[in-house]
């Protein structure tokens, strides 16, 4: 376990020194990916985005039949600017037992593990066979999911299980909230602030809509559900970033928004942005286009990211309590690629070593001990699916 444990850190640190930002092309890691299991004997195939930039691995080792499980992660990670870290974020650093790096716990630590434990994958005479299926721009919406999703269509076989190795202290964990990606784009009209009637702010605009935002949230934070394991138990939504405008005399001609909602499981997340387009149609635009035609608020749902519902859960749960022996089951609140799993159709839980409180911080890390944990589960999978 020492050898595989350090060669474990030795991937992760790899895994690390790739700038992965979501969006960003992902030639570097994913090429890395490939070598490495092309170094051992598993051929891996890509599924592309339009662009041919950004790309998900799939690899099978052991036979290509019906059955076995899934190991799914994504190589992104989101951006480190603004944020106070100690050391290069993309330069895996040890301080005692901890694994500094952007991305280490969330969600490259399981990656590596995963990848470490491919000669004793290859090694097991596996009866069914353990899938590996790495995603793209997980972080922005799991926009690589369904071009993963309809490229494992086009196999000959069909997992039994998925299991997401997001960072959930190994626990098991069958359902998690929703996530829409959203964007305002607000369009103004651009006059001298000396007057500013004649003109359209549309940052004015965009904070109006802003507090509607909060005015929703508290509605629902006004209302939580009654003995939901969910913390908060309520649908939830954040304005993350806002720009606009192009000097302080003068109105502003755009402003645009990024934010985002968590939906509980069952609700209906296209009720908020309707409310929302429906207030904007009624409240806001009929004054912006009497100054100015043009004037536009542009309400834009980039990405629905769906709950995963734990209806579905229950045979890739048994199969994790079978190798384990853990047999609690919770819920999340913050979202995985498992809901585009669990829709398609595969029975899926969220399992993964290290905490989710270290995610998106500076500083990030995780444990040599949680990597051995994670190898271990990876060695118990093995034997679980061997003859």
């Amino acid at each position: 376990m020492t050898d595989t444990l350090e060669n474990t850190i030795t991937i992760l640190e790899r895994l690390v020194s790739f700038d992965s930002i979501s969006g960003k092309p992902t030639h570097g890691i994913v090429g890395y990916i490939q070598d490495y299991l092309s170094s051992l004997g598993v051929e891996s195939t890509l599924s592309y985005d339009d662009a041919g930039e950004r790309a998900n691995v799939f690899a099978t080792i052991g036979p290509q039949i019906d059955g076995g499980a899934v190991l799914n992660g994504h190589t992104d990670v989101v951006p480190v600017e603004g944020q106070n870290w100690s050391n290069d974020p993309f330069t895996l650093t040890r301080d005692g037992t901890k694994l500094h790096g952007r991305g280490s716990v969330d969600m490259k630590g399981f990656l590596a593990c995963v990848l470490g434990s491919v000669p004793a994958f290859k090694a097991a005479n596996l009866s069914k066979p353990i899938h590996i299926a790495f995603s793209y721009d997980e972080e922005t919406g799991g926009y690589g999911m369904p071009v993963l999703l309809q490229h494992m269509a086009g196999k000959a076989f069909r997992p039994a299980v998925v299991i997401v190795g997001e960072p959930t202290e190994m626990n098991i964990i069958t359902g998690h909230k929703g996530g829409y990606e959203m964007r305002t784009e607000v369009t103004g009209f651009e006059v001298h602030s000396c007057n500013p009637f004649k003109g359209t702010n549309a940052i004015s605009a965009a904070m109006k809509v802003i507090s509607k935002i909060e005015e929703i949230g508290a509605r629902f934070a006004a209302n939580p559900y009654p003995g939901s394991p969910y913390d908060p138990p309520f649908t939830t939504l954040n304005v993350g970033i806002i720009e606009g405008g192009a000097a302080r005399n003068a109105t502003a001609g755009w402003c645009n928004f990024d934010w985002e909602f968590r939906p509980m499981p069952g609700e209906d997340g296209d009720k908020v942005v309707d409310e929302l387009k429906a207030y904007a149609a009624a409240e806001l635009l009929p004054g912006m286009k009497a100054i100015s035609p043009n004037a536009d608020i542009n309400i834009i749902t980039e990405s629905p990211v769906p709950p995963l519902d734990d209806s579905n859960a229950a045979e890739a749960a048994a199969f994790v309590t079978e190798v384990t022996g853990l047999n609690s089951q919770g819920v999340v609140s913050f979202g995985t690629d498992a809901g585009y799993f669990s829709n398609a159709g595969f029975s899926t839980v969220v399992f993964g070593p290290g905490s989710i409180s270290r995610a998106h911080q500076p500083d990030e890390y995780v444990e040599t001990a949680e990597l051995a944990q994670g190898l271990d589960f990876m060695t118990k999978i093995a034997h679980r699916l061997s003859n």
